[in-house]
Protein backbone atom coordinates (compact mmCIF):
# COMPACT_ATOMS: atom_id res chain seq x y z
CA UNK A 1 0.00 0.00 0.00
CA UNK A 2 1.32 3.38 -0.95
CA UNK A 3 0.08 7.07 0.10
CA UNK A 4 1.32 10.12 -2.35
CA UNK A 5 -0.42 13.67 -0.83
CA UNK A 6 0.13 16.80 -1.94
CA UNK A 7 -1.55 20.23 -2.06
CA UNK A 8 -2.69 22.36 -5.19
CA UNK A 9 -4.01 25.98 -5.35
CA UNK A 10 -5.81 27.38 -7.27
CA UNK A 11 -6.77 31.48 -7.97
CA UNK A 12 -10.04 31.84 -8.53
CA UNK A 13 -12.40 34.27 -10.03
CA UNK A 14 -15.35 35.53 -8.12
CA UNK A 15 -18.27 33.52 -7.87
CA UNK A 16 -16.86 30.74 -10.52
CA UNK A 17 -17.30 27.39 -10.81
CA UNK A 18 -14.51 26.28 -12.33
CA UNK A 19 -13.79 22.76 -13.92
CA UNK A 20 -10.52 21.24 -12.31
CA UNK A 21 -10.55 17.66 -13.42
CA UNK A 22 -7.87 17.96 -15.74
CA UNK A 23 -5.36 19.02 -13.35
CA UNK A 24 -5.95 16.16 -10.46
CA UNK A 25 -6.16 13.19 -12.90
CA UNK A 26 -2.90 14.67 -14.02
CA UNK A 27 -1.22 14.51 -10.82
CA UNK A 28 -3.22 11.26 -9.73
CA UNK A 29 -1.88 9.73 -12.91
CA UNK A 30 1.93 10.67 -12.16
CA UNK A 31 1.66 9.66 -8.45
CA UNK A 32 2.54 5.62 -10.18
CA UNK A 33 -0.40 4.04 -7.93
CA UNK A 34 -2.53 2.42 -10.63
CA UNK A 35 -5.32 1.90 -8.12
CA UNK A 36 -6.59 2.86 -5.51
CA UNK A 37 -8.54 6.16 -3.98
CA UNK A 38 -8.42 9.66 -4.58
CA UNK A 39 -9.77 12.10 -1.52
CA UNK A 40 -9.53 15.47 -2.47
CA UNK A 41 -10.25 18.02 0.67
CA UNK A 42 -10.62 21.87 0.35
CA UNK A 43 -8.93 23.46 2.73
CA UNK A 44 -11.79 27.00 2.99
CA UNK A 45 -15.40 27.54 4.66
CA UNK A 46 -16.67 29.37 1.21
CA UNK A 47 -15.59 27.76 -1.66
CA UNK A 48 -16.27 23.91 -2.62
CA UNK A 49 -15.72 20.90 -4.70
CA UNK A 50 -18.79 19.39 -6.55
CA UNK A 51 -18.93 16.27 -9.04
CA UNK A 52 -21.44 17.67 -11.39
CA UNK A 53 -22.25 17.38 -15.06
CA UNK A 54 -19.49 18.90 -17.61
CA UNK A 55 -20.72 18.88 -20.48
CA UNK A 56 -22.89 21.90 -20.78
CA UNK A 57 -22.04 24.86 -19.44
CA UNK A 58 -25.55 25.74 -18.92
CA UNK A 59 -25.89 23.14 -15.91
CA UNK A 60 -22.64 25.48 -13.97
CA UNK A 61 -25.23 29.09 -14.85
CA UNK A 62 -28.38 26.96 -13.47
CA UNK A 63 -26.29 25.79 -10.29
CA UNK A 64 -25.12 29.24 -9.40
CA UNK A 65 -28.57 30.68 -9.31
CA UNK A 66 -29.74 27.55 -7.70
CA UNK A 67 -27.64 28.35 -4.74
CA UNK A 68 -28.03 32.15 -5.48
CA UNK A 69 -31.77 31.26 -4.02
CA UNK A 70 -31.35 29.19 -1.73
CA UNK A 71 -28.72 31.59 0.02
CA UNK A 72 -28.87 34.99 -1.58
CA UNK A 73 -26.78 38.03 -0.83
CA UNK A 74 -28.91 39.79 1.50
CA UNK A 75 -27.00 41.11 4.53
CA UNK A 76 -30.68 41.71 6.48
CA UNK A 77 -31.15 37.89 6.78
CA UNK A 78 -27.51 36.76 8.70
CA UNK A 79 -26.31 37.95 11.88
CA UNK A 80 -22.45 36.84 10.28
CA UNK A 81 -21.33 39.44 7.86
CA UNK A 82 -17.94 39.99 8.99
CA UNK A 83 -16.25 39.98 5.39
CA UNK A 84 -19.16 41.37 3.78
CA UNK A 85 -22.53 40.72 2.56
CA UNK A 86 -21.32 37.42 0.64
CA UNK A 87 -20.16 36.45 3.97
CA UNK A 88 -22.59 34.25 5.24
CA UNK A 89 -24.21 33.24 1.74
CA UNK A 90 -20.45 31.99 1.37
CA UNK A 91 -20.79 29.56 4.15
CA UNK A 92 -24.08 28.65 3.64
CA UNK A 93 -22.91 27.26 -0.10
CA UNK A 94 -20.32 25.55 0.82
CA UNK A 95 -22.56 23.73 3.75
CA UNK A 96 -24.65 22.05 1.04
CA UNK A 97 -22.37 21.64 -1.34
CA UNK A 98 -19.33 19.20 -0.26
CA UNK A 99 -15.43 19.93 1.32
CA UNK A 100 -14.16 16.62 0.73
CA UNK A 101 -14.77 14.00 -2.42
CA UNK A 102 -13.70 10.44 -2.79
CA UNK A 103 -12.79 9.07 -6.26
CA UNK A 104 -12.03 5.55 -7.11
CA UNK A 105 -8.79 4.84 -8.87
CA UNK A 106 -8.15 1.82 -11.81
CA UNK A 107 -5.68 1.74 -14.25
CA UNK A 108 -4.41 4.87 -12.77
CA UNK A 109 -7.63 6.94 -13.76
CA UNK A 110 -9.99 8.26 -12.38
CA UNK A 111 -13.32 6.32 -12.48
CA UNK A 112 -15.96 9.38 -13.61
CA UNK A 113 -18.64 9.14 -15.18
CA UNK A 114 -18.85 9.94 -18.82
CA UNK A 115 -20.52 13.44 -18.25
CA UNK A 116 -19.08 13.76 -14.70
CA UNK A 117 -16.68 16.34 -13.52
CA UNK A 118 -14.62 17.80 -10.63
CA UNK A 119 -15.40 21.56 -10.31
CA UNK A 120 -14.03 24.10 -7.67
CA UNK A 121 -16.90 26.16 -6.67
CA UNK A 122 -16.28 30.02 -5.39
CA UNK A 123 -18.63 31.71 -3.41
CA UNK A 124 -17.34 34.60 -2.75
CA UNK A 125 -17.87 37.69 -4.68
CA UNK A 126 -13.65 37.93 -5.01
CA UNK A 127 -11.00 36.47 -6.16
CA UNK A 128 -9.37 33.67 -3.87
CA UNK A 129 -6.54 31.66 -3.35
CA UNK A 130 -7.93 28.25 -2.89
CA UNK A 131 -5.91 25.20 -1.37
CA UNK A 132 -6.63 21.73 -1.88
CA UNK A 133 -5.54 18.36 -0.25
CA UNK A 134 -5.15 15.82 -2.13
CA UNK A 135 -4.79 11.93 -0.76
CA UNK A 136 -3.83 9.15 -3.15
CA UNK A 137 -3.83 5.89 -1.60
CA UNK A 138 -3.59 2.49 -3.65
CA UNK A 139 -0.49 -0.07 -5.17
Amino acid sequence: MRIAQDRLTFDTAPREIREITRELAGWSARQGIRNGVLTVFIRHTSASLLIQENYSPEVRRDLDEFLDRLAPQDPSRYRHNDEGPDDMPAHLKAMLTQVTLTIPVIDARLQLGTWQGVFLLEHRAASHRRELVLTLIGE
